[in-house]
């Protein structure tokens, strides 16, 4: 069936809105609401959208996220598989220097490996040893996620039209050759002002955080897309993520890749807070 010219100036309204939230610190009531049916296939292109303005406007692709990938974030947020998202230079924070949380709306924040690549890895069939054939290394790192979304009302389509609900991204400094340590079974603390809030293992990111990356290189290749050398790629989370709005300092540890700091200032538009 042909698609109506109805539809695109629906789905790029859509992608505008998401945009001027975004921008404007101001969430949007879910995208699924102003459009009953609105499909995976149409969200991504959604995202798409999106992300060719960014590349439009100077901003550069660093690499991927992949998110709900551990089932306490599947049933957090009612949903039964991944999504993925672009990850771009501007979201990448300082080392030791503070987020200022009054650029960001409601956010969240999770703790989980990351994978920088030292080879292109491009699908079909791509497996959890080609993943790591292909790694230069791994750290730890922290994902600021924040939803346009009033309120974080999401069903998927609604995140992923929104880039995976991604927004700002830390990297640990210690790096670590993906064969150096079991990365399938590493214990893993969300630490917020001090006291510990959430533990988790990673072989719970989908049996193993390599796996996540095979399946986004396997999707990817449906578009003819594959993941470059040098990018980053974020596998998922083992733990809930947490709110962050309230709160000052953030300490995530992961078993043998080490632990990264997040000190933060202000306050997000949205006002949030989870008692600790």
């Amino acid at each position: 069936m042909k698609e109506t010219e109805s539809h695109v100036l629906a789905l790029n309204d859509l992608a505008n809105r998401l945009f001027r939230a975004e921008s404007e610190r101001r969430p949007i009531k879910p995208l699924t609401e102003s459009l009953p049916g609105l499909s995976l296939t149409d969200a991504y292109r959604i995202q798409q959208i999106n992300a060719d303005q960014r590349v439009h406007s100077g901003q550069r692709i660093l690499g991927h996220k992949i998110g709900l990938t551990a089932k306490t974030m599947q049933v957090k947020f009612g949903v039964t598989e991944p999504d993925y998202g672009h990850l771009f230079d501007a979201m990448f924070l300082t080392p030791g220097k503070p987020l200022d949380l009054g650029e960001l709306i409601d956010p969240q924040i999770e703790v989980e490996p990351a994978f920088v690549l030292g080879k292109d890895l491009n699908g079909p069939g791509v497996t959890i040893a080609d993943v790591l054939a292909a790694t230069d290394y791994v750290c730890a790192c922290f994902e600021v996620i924040d939803s346009r979304i009033i309120n974080w009302q999401i069903k998927l389509p609604d995140t992923v039209a929104d880039n995976g609900s991604s927004s700002r991204v830390l990297l640990g400094d210690q790096h670590f050759a993906p064969g150096a340590l079991a990365l399938d079974s590493l214990d893993t603390e969300l630490e917020i002002d001090g006291k510990v809030v959430e533990t988790g293992n990673t072989r719970d990111i989908l049996g193993h955080p390599a796996s996540g990356i095979a399946w986004l290189a396997n999707v990817l290749a449906n578009y003819g897309i594959g993941l470059k050398a040098g990018h980053i790629v974020l596998p998922g989370t083992c733990v809930r993520s947490r709110r962050i709005g309230g709160h000052r300092e953030i300490m995530g540890r992961i078993e043998g890749l080490g632990q990264v700091t997040l000190l933060m200032t202000g306050k997000p538009s949205v006002q949030n807070t989870e008692k600790l």
